[in-house]
């Protein structure tokens, strides 16, 4: 028997999406709940609400309401892959499919900025779509964020928000 293909989640996808983040895959708990950003420890949400001033206790219909009012979208770099455990660096490198990346973009002209959760997302944009189609995305801005993954223990949470209010809130409604 091979081993295990994951398969992602499908976007959360507001009609006038002017900011995307994008995470590289959805860990082992997001999977089985169907929930991005489900793991107890990851900062995301503690993040959107700090960013969007809605309560973090929201339930998660609410979250992606909230962001969709703001017109954030919330996807993956890649659709499927192999990875043994929920690490971004247990992704085998060559199992990598990427999402319609392309397509989203084509449905979505008010797109202004792209925002990757962590260096494997970005990487992994990079690889499978900056390197073949540079002008698809250089009217866009692309920003590096930490990953609010609990693996990722450098920074604190609260440290995490400080550093994605000050990239993003430029480009968010609400400031």
């Amino acid at each position: 028997m091979g081993p295990n293909i994951l398969n992602g989640l499908a976007p959360i996808e507001a009609t006038s999406t002017q900011l995307l983040i994008l995470g590289s895959m959805p860990g082992q708990e997001s999977l089985n709940r169907q929930q991005y950003y489900a793991h107890p420890r990851n900062a995301f949400w503690f993040i959107m609400a700090g960013l969007l001033k809605f309560p973090p206790e929201l339930s998660y219909p609410e979250r992606q309401k909230a962001l969709k009012q703001n017109r954030i979208s919330l996807w993956d770099v890649l659709d499927n892959c192999i990875r043994p455990g929920s690490l971004d660096s247990d992704i085998v490198g060559n199992s990598e499919v990427a999402n319609k990346l392309d397509d989203f973009h084509h449905r979505h002209l008010e797109l202004q900025t792209i925002a990757f959760n962590g260096r494997k997302a970005r990487l992994s944009f990079t690889r499978h779509f900056l390197r073949h189609n540079q002008t698809r995305w250089q009217n866009l801005t692309l920003i590096d964020l930490p990953s609010t993954s609990p693996a990722y223990a450098a920074l604190r949470p609260a440290k995490k928000l400080e550093r994605w209010h000050k990239a993003l809130s430029p480009f968010l409604p609400i400031a």
